[in-house]
């Protein structure tokens, strides 16, 4: 989980995606004062300005983002986190910590997280078949 980087709705969809190119990441969080109010990803970019031949430069992020944010808690599990995500085919989620914003997870986090839980065990299971084990 990285430093979450956030967007003003009023801002341009083109502004939105250079940021997003610049920092290498594939969603923003939309915020007006300090109130979350949506999340712009590429793939609203790509049916929301692309398909639909809108100018990125004239279009404000409000009129794009996706409005309801589905969220997590800093205490719910991998496990947690990929059931959201799957039932609701999203590939970002916002991590909220005493209704404040502190992070964003991606798919590809949760994907590096459970090879390196599997890779643990393997190992482990290694050490306790070799009798490496106390």
């Amino acid at each position: 989980m990285l430093r979450t980087i956030t967007i003003a709705a009023g801002a341009s969809v083109f502004d939105a995606i250079k940021m997003m190119a610049d920092k290498q990441i594939g969603a923003v969080i939309v915020t007006e004062g300090d109130e979350i109010v949506g999340i712009l990803t590429e793939r609203d970019y790509a049916r929301k300005v692309v398909l639909m031949d809108r100018s990125s430069k004239q279009t404000p992020v409000r009129d794009i983002m996706t409005s309801q944010v589905r969220y997590v808690r800093v205490d719910q599990t991998t496990h947690d986190c990929m059931a959201l995500m799957t039932e609701k085919r999203i590939r970002h989620l916002p991590v909220i910590n005493g209704g404040r914003l502190v992070g964003m997870i991606s798919i590809g986090d949760l994907v590096k997280n459970i090879i390196s839980e599997q890779q643990f065990t393997i190992q482990q299971l290694e050490y306790y078949i070799r009798g490496e084990h106390t």
